[in-house]
């Protein structure tokens, strides 16, 4: 019992690691931030993506499909305020001058919360993510009939725990550079990052028009 416990934790684990692992907009915005604000705000920013990974995830593996048809159903719209919020977020990077020695900035619990809830949110944009849990965890028998309350939370948890780890993986190493870098690197940083975010932005914003 004991170890088919583990063994379901650790699928989630690696599910989540790997869903977490693919570059996106939110990788580089965790690391444009964990640059300018350090890695407190990084690594907040990141937790943000490991929730809505796992809330995407609670909805695959305890078989809730009518909140996962609703959701996709209203894909259109979500994905438009999504594509607007990456957009706004790239356009702010883009003008916004980085700190002249990347030192420990203080970041107040404020910004803390922020950053945390803007990239919950801005995950949350992505529907489709249900679908590729779903179509996963298909595979280890979880959200059918094969499975059960107890094996859907070992799985999400590992989720969570594999989502989160990698934020802090990156974000650490992220922090850990962050220093050496001059002020004229990270402009350039930032004003790539932010490039890099706005067109992630754009082509969320074509696919609603391809709705």
């Amino acid at each position: 019992m004991y170890g088919m416990a583990v063994s379901f934790w650790l699928r989630g684990l690696l599910i989540g690691l790997s869903v977490a692992a693919v570059v996106g907009p939110m990788s580089v915005l965790c690391i444009q931030r964990t640059l300018r604000r350090g890695f407190r705000y990084g690594l907040l920013s990141g937790l943000g993506v490991a929730c809505a990974d796992a809330l995407y995830g609670s909805v695959a593996a305890f078989g809730l499909s009518m909140i996962g048809t609703l959701i996709i159903d209203q894909q259109a719209w979500i994905r438009l305020i999504g594509g607007l919020f990456l957009l706004y977020l790239g356009g702010k990077t883009l003008l916004a001058r980085p700190a002249e020695h990347a030192a420990s900035v203080a970041v107040k619990t404020a910004n803390l919360v922020g950053a945390y809830l803007s990239t919950l949110l801005l995950t949350l944009t992505n529907p489709l993510t249900i679908l590729s849990f779903a179509a996963i965890f298909a595979g280890f028998g979880v959200g059918s009939g094969k499975s059960n309350v107890w094996t859907a939370l070992l799985v999400v948890g590992g989720v969570f725990s594999g989502s989160a780890c990698w934020w802090l993986i990156l974000t650490g190493a992220v922090s850990l550079l962050r220093g050496r870098f001059t002020a004229r690197w990270l402009l350039w940083i930032h004003r790539i990052s932010g490039a890099v975010i706005a067109l992630f932005g754009l082509f969320i914003l074509f696919s609603f028009l391809l709705l």
